[in-house]
């Protein structure tokens, strides 16, 4: 969390956000638009992941004690409001639709202008994949550049990567743009109320 600051924010632009809209509505068709290869009759590239839901940093994932593969998790909660989407290709194409991730309601932890808000105007993607290192496995951690957030917490990052080979089990992140923590990972918390309707179905 970056300490009060005059906010500076970078408005989606709704032909952004459409576009964006589109082009992860195409994923669930199994295509990829990079390098135009899809509309250039080429075959599309296979996706290693993809994903509709990511956790947000919380509880023993706050700070430095519980890092995943070296990446520390920001010192106050986070939430998604709406939705993260995504997915990354085998050719290192990272693409996240970013709905409303902003600070979690924590007023030991968040102060109260900020709560519902978010106060950078950069997110990051990083993907962490393990990875051959000789005769042992290591991981190698790949970070995008920054890409606009506003104050809603919306952002859609679209970058390609140069993933190392191979790529085992990869994690998605969302970082802050101004510092080396994230906010979103893929992952779920099963909520309550879904326990409760999961139980309903059975």
């Amino acid at each position: 969390m970056k300490s009060a600051k005059t906010w500076v924010v970078a408005l989606c632009a709704v032909a952004l956000c459409a576009a964006a809209g589109v082009l992860m509505a195409g994923d669930r068709q199994g295509g990829d638009s990079q390098g135009g290869d899809h509309d250039h009759g080429l075959p599309p590239l296979t996706n290693i992941l993809a994903f509709d839901t990511m956790y947000g940093v919380d509880g023993p994932f706050l700070g430095e004690a519980n890092a995943i593969r070296g990446v520390v998790g920001d010192e106050a909660p986070w939430t998604v409001a709406h939705f993260i989407r995504g997915r990354l290709t085998k050719g290192g194409r990272l693409q996240i639709l970013v709905r409303g991730l902003v600070f979690g309601d924590d007023p030991e932890l968040v102060p109260p202008e900020l709560i519902g808000k978010n106060d950078e105007t950069e997110f990051r993607g990083l993907v962490s994949c393990l990875t051959e290192e000789g005769d042992t496995v290591g991981h190698r951690n790949v970070v995008t550049d920054g890409f606009p957030a506003d104050v809603n917490g919306n952002s859609f990052i679209d970058q390609k990567l140069d993933l190392p080979n191979p790529c085992v089990a990869p994690i998605v992140f969302v970082m802050a743009g101004s510092e080396d923590k994230w906010f979103a990972v893929t992952g779920f918390e099963r909520e309550e109320a879904d326990e409760t309707a999961s139980m309903r179905h059975h």
